[in-house]
């Protein structure tokens, strides 16, 4: 048998179709999340899906089989501790924040790092899309500042900031063998937010109940999507994947209409679709460079 049959393919379709999978279960996974954050808080929700989630990775990659240097370790560490902030303000954010409209107000860090990384002159059309997207989430009357909460909207920019220096960081770690450094990383993103955990909850997190509950946002939040996406890098070209990685903010305001019964105003959906489009367009007319396995591991 040829050696090259030692990895396993798969078609395009199935990568679309498993890509597509692994975003559906990452909303609905953000959308059960939230109904733990009435027992244990944003803060010990966060703590149970990285923590478990790391938990399961350990068990799957076991990463101590891989020697690990001190500039890696200080790598990982970085990306990690970006990891744990994306997730932790991501969280604090959607208590507030409808769903969908936190996904398109994080997306805004990593599309902005891709716009102003390019430095093409379609980018202006781009960046004028977003522009109107932010534009459109401005609250314009007095009924609109109490339909959308500032503090929230704070916390989902600075889960974008962090997600912008993820991307960032997680290139650096380009040349550690994927497993360990994903699953070392959620680990310092745990370790990171455990202590907040704590602080709020403190035993309530012992609570089998919600534990389980907690593993179960792991899963669907997590160990699903990233099992998924390993499909799609095998299968789909940079763009594709891109294109419709785009389309999480508009999937993540269905999953909070239909699950969590959130419902947005006509402006917040085309703030969403100009958003979308701005991320869609640049995925098309940007090169970039090869998708890593550490540039997405999000809520």
């Amino acid at each position: 048998m040829a050696a090259g049959n030692s990895l396993r393919t798969y078609t395009q379709t199935m990568g679309i179709a498993a890509l597509v999978g692994s975003m559906a279960s990452l909303c609905i996974g953000t959308s059960f999340a939230k109904s733990l954050f009435e027992a244990v808080g944003a803060q010990g929700t966060t703590a149970y899906r990285l923590g478990f989630s790391a938990l399961l990775l350990w068990c799957v990659w076991r990463p101590w089989r891989f020697p690990l240097s001190r500039k890696n370790a200080l790598a990982i560490a970085s990306y990690g501790m970006c990891l744990g902030l994306i997730n932790f303000l991501f969280y604090m954010a959607i208590r507030t924040v409808p769903l969908g409209l936190c996904i398109a107000i994080e997306f805004l860090g990593p599309l902005s790092l891709a716009i102003f990384s390019s430095r093409r002159k379609i980018d202006f059309l781009w960046i004028g899309f977003v522009a109107l997207g932010l534009y459109l989430l401005i609250p314009q009357s007095q009924q609109d500042v109490s339909a959308i909460d500032p503090v929230g909207v704070m916390f989902a920019i600075g889960a974008g900031i962090f997600w912008a220096l993820y991307i960032v960081f997680g290139q650096r770690t380009r040349n550690i063998h994927p497993g360990q450094a994903t699953s070392l990383g959620i680990t310092v993103a745990a370790m990171f937010v455990l202590p907040f955990g704590i602080a709020h909850s403190g035993a309530t997190l012992l609570t089998p109940a919600f534990m389980l509950s907690g593993l179960l946002v792991a899963i669907l939040s997590s160990a699903i999507p990233y099992s998924l996406e390993m499909i799609s890098l095998r299968s789909l070209p940079r763009k594709t994947m891109s294109i419709l990685l785009s389309l999480e903010p508009a999937m993540g305001a269905l999953a909070g209409l239909v699950i969590l019964h959130e419902q947005l105003t006509l402006a917040q959906w085309l703030a969403i679709a100009f958003i979308v489009a701005a991320s869609i367009g640049c995925a098309t007319t940007s090169p970039a460079p090869p998708v890593t396995d550490t540039e997405r591991d999000k809520p």
